[in-house]
């Protein structure tokens, strides 16, 4: 297994950041999630004319990782050009809840990609749904 450090993370998210597509809001979001094998997904935010369609970078890279076989999370980084960073959202910690509970969610201003934030999916979403509680 080939070992990812924290920086090599975070430079995937913002390389992942240079394809969102955000025609309307300008807000580009890019997120890089890790395999426990060392096996990086990325994702970019994807924007549609009916904001309710729109997908966030987070749930891309996940989504993308699901689809393709992949799961044993252990880290996701996300970056915008935002201070502090972007934090994830309700849904995108939803579905973290779900598919990488034990997760590290790293967060950073693409501009500053030294400066992160961490915190565990547990503690962004206390409480959230799973299979078990939604039968």
């Amino acid at each position: 297994m080939q070992k990812v450090s924290k920086g090599q993370l975070m430079k995937a998210a913002i390389k992942a950041r240079n394809k969102a597509v955000a025609p309307y809001s300008k807000f580009k979001v890019g997120a890089a999630l890790l395999t426990k094998r060392g096996e990086i997904i990325t994702g970019a935010n994807v924007e549609s004319a009916s904001y309710g369609l729109t997908c966030c970078a987070e749930r891309v890279a996940l989504f993308s990782a699901l689809t393709s076989g992949k799961k044993d999370f252990v880290a996701i980084a996300v970056t915008a050009e935002m201070d502090g960073g972007a934090m994830p959202c309700g849904a995108c910690r939803q579905l973290l809840f779900e598919y990488a509970p034990r997760a590290v969610v790293i967060v950073s201003d693409s501009r500053k990609g030294n400066q992160t934030k961490e915190f565990l999916v547990s503690d962004l979403l206390p409480g959230g749904f799973t299979f078990e509680t939604s039968v």
